[in-house]
């Protein structure tokens, strides 16, 4: 019979349950009246059969009127049931109300009697039904522990309930008042109870639904997580949720911003539109990982217009069409420019900055992979360093007032050709500040971001999906990590700040070991780590070696004379600097060397330069070394 009524069409359940409820009326006033006269066949006069009548009709008006039918069985929520009862109470009114104009012998305690059995005859099969239903559907579900009974971790249950992927069996949470109680059926349990949970349940997943919990607190209750085989997912952010970009119920790998724990600091208003606002703001590199994170926040400060520079076409086709639905999105009056072309054309930069007027200038634009330009030293050195000079130049040359650089650890105390070329791109930035006062130019540096292009945080989570191995250059490396958007709004920030020739540096907060990182992912992820002694693990981490130019650990400073500023990320260095002769005389001689491509050269160059160059070993540029085995053959 149940299959029957639960494969039925719409239209037939329908008409099910109005037969039904058809029966279960005069059931109930039966089971009332036997109820009250203390017998199995009491005695019904006419004038009480035609009241049955009269209530059995009405009843099925008014449930149709309240929407019973309308209610999928198997969802059946509060307010389904909230309606069922209502309807009930009509109906017993219905009863006593026609009884007494039949003057019917209804004793009004059947009345009550009614009551509570209509509710039970019509509501108990559906309640049934739904409980059947929802184990069938259930059936092949994965369990989960949903950590957090707030209001996130209520609705999340709540979606879950009708999910054909996860089924919740408890919560966890800190808050004492919460614990021990029941919320949709399931129990809150303290947090100590999570091992035992987990053992008892042989459950593997735990959904986080922490609301509106600080970045730290996220971090340390991952970290507790990190050191069990369980597999933990987050739910999406409330201001997602309510802005209609994810669903409740889109739960997704934990991210590493998760794991940094740092807490976001507001931006300062003025320092976000100082540069910006009413201005015209240029953005080359538009399409790199930072350079379209300034653009997204660029245009939020509403420019009068945004001048997208790239040289990669569909990056920049890319960055423009993001801009324009944004735009849309938000209402935006700016207008979108987009510029196809090179850094390093000086001619090209000048007469752009000069057509479109232009304000501020922030120089993303940069190559970037240590091991790339490692290979290809020559045109590392004339995208960072000479691409940096020609747009500056042009910046000087076309009245732009602001030009702020976006630099790198990698450029303090460098060990490779890229890192050395952004210190040098810096030092010429400096010498510029000094020959002339009309544009102020500033640098920012900052480490490594996440979801950047090369990122290890992304190739991490590939090589555990592929089932490892996970591959670290070397188990003690450690890395400053920061997210692009944070990145990006300090970047804006800083250049509001600068008098001219500033380095600016940003607090990267705590280094992150790599190896500890991959481990966390890994157990994150419910797995384990395969190693000596532990044989049958999932995913092994292996040791690549450091790749050419690679350093153990990144620096912010040269030196330690660091001061801070009015924000509390943003600090600024004392560093050595050249003069202008001194700096155009070593660009020439780079200019010619590159030109030559005397990669030799180039590199006696940069450890001239006082970028505080530690070669390690052989530059392995490619036609270097190639030229090199052909001359020895």
């Amino acid at each position: 019979m149940i299959p029957y009524i639960l494969n039925a069409s719409r239209k037939n359940k329908r008409l099910i349950s109005v037969g039904y409820d058809l029966l279960a009326i005069p059931l109930s006033i039966y089971m009332a009246l036997a109820l009250r006269h203390g017998t199995l066949l009491p005695e019904i006069p006419s004038s009480i059969i035609s009241s049955i009548l009269i209530t059995t009709i009405a009843s099925i008006l008014i449930f149709i009127r309240l929407g019973l039918y309308r209610a999928v069985v198997r969802f059946m929520a509060e307010k389904a049931f909230g309606v069922l009862m209502i309807g009930s109470g009509l109906s017993a009114i219905i009863l006593a109300t026609s009884s007494f104009l039949l003057q019917a012998p209804l004793p009004r305690s059947a009345v009550i009697i009614y009551l509570f059995s209509v509710l039970i005859l019509i509501g108990a099969p559906r309640l049934f039904i739904r409980a059947i239903v929802s184990q069938l559907g259930k059936t092949g579900t994965e369990p989960v522990l949903i950590y957090g009974a707030g209001n996130q971790g209520i609705a999340l249950a709540s979606s879950l309930m009708n999910s054909d992927t996860y089924r919740p069996f408890a919560f966890i949470d800190d808050n004492t008042k919460k614990q021990n109680t029941v919320i949709h059926g399931l129990k809150v349990h303290p947090s100590y109870k999570l091992d035992e949970l987990l053992e008892n349940s042989n459950r593997t997943k735990v959904l986080l639904a922490l609301g509106s919990a600080s970045n730290s607190a996220r971090k340390r209750l991952l970290e507790q997580l990190a050191s069990k085989k369980i597999e933990v997912l987050t739910t999406p952010s409330v201001n997602d949720i309510v802005s209609g970009k994810a669903k409740i119920e889109e739960v997704k790998r934990v991210d590493i911003e998760d794991l940094l724990g740092r807490d976001p600091v507001p931006p300062q208003g003025d320092l976000i539109q100082q540069c910006i606002t009413d201005k015209v703001v240029a953005v080359t590199g538009a399409g790199g990982s930072i350079g379209s994170e300034i653009c997204r926040q660029v245009a939020l400060q509403k420019p009068t217009k945004v001048i997208l520079i790239e040289l990669n076409e569909f990056s920049l086709y890319s960055i423009e069409q993001e801009l324009n639905t944004l735009k849309s999105e938000q209402g935006l009056t700016l207008e979108i420019i987009s510029i196809l072309g090179s850094v390093q054309k000086e001619n090209r930069l000048k007469t752009v900055f000069e057509t479109f007027k232009v304000d501020t200038v922030y120089h993303a634009a940069a190559y970037k992979h240590v091991p790339m330009v490692e290979h290809n030293v020559v045109e590392g050195v004339r995208n960072n360093v000479f691409g940096t000079w020609y747009c500056a130049e042009a910046a000087i040359k076309a009245n732009v007032k602001n030009f702020v650089l976006i630099s790198t650890d990698k450029a303090v105390r460098p060990t490779n050709v890229m890192g050395t070329s952004k210190r040098v791109a810096e030092l010429v930035l400096q010498a510029l500040a000094k020959r002339q006062q009309d544009t102020r130019f500033t640098m920012v540096r900052f480490g490594n971001v996440l979801g950047s292009s090369g990122s290890v945080v992304p190739l991490f989570h590939k090589q555990i999906q592929n089932g490892g191995p996970i591959t670290v250059t070397h188990p003690d490396i450690i890395r400053y990590f920061m997210t692009i958007p944070e990145a990006a709004l300090l970047v804006i920030q800083a250049g509001s700040m600068g008098k001219g020739g500033d380095v600016f540096v940003l607090d990267m907060g705590e280094p992150v070991k790599i190896t500890d990182l991959a481990r966390k992912m890994i157990h994150l992820s419910g797995l384990s780590e395969k190693h000596s002694q532990n044989p049958s693990g999932d995913i092994e981490i292996e040791y690549s070696g450091l790749r050419p130019g690679e350093k153990l650990y990144e620096e912010l400073l040269v030196g330690d004379d660091v001061e801070g500023t009015e924000h509390p990320r943003i600090m600024t260095a004392n560093e050595v600097h050249l003069s202008w002769p001194e700096t155009h005389n070593l660009l020439n001689r780079l200019d010619q060397a590159c030109h030559e491509f005397k990669v030799e050269e180039v590199i006696d160059l940069l450890l001239e330069a006082p970028a505080a160059f530690n070669k390690q070993g052989d530059i392995p540029d490619w036609v270097l070394n190639q030229t090199q085995k052909n001359g020895a053959q």
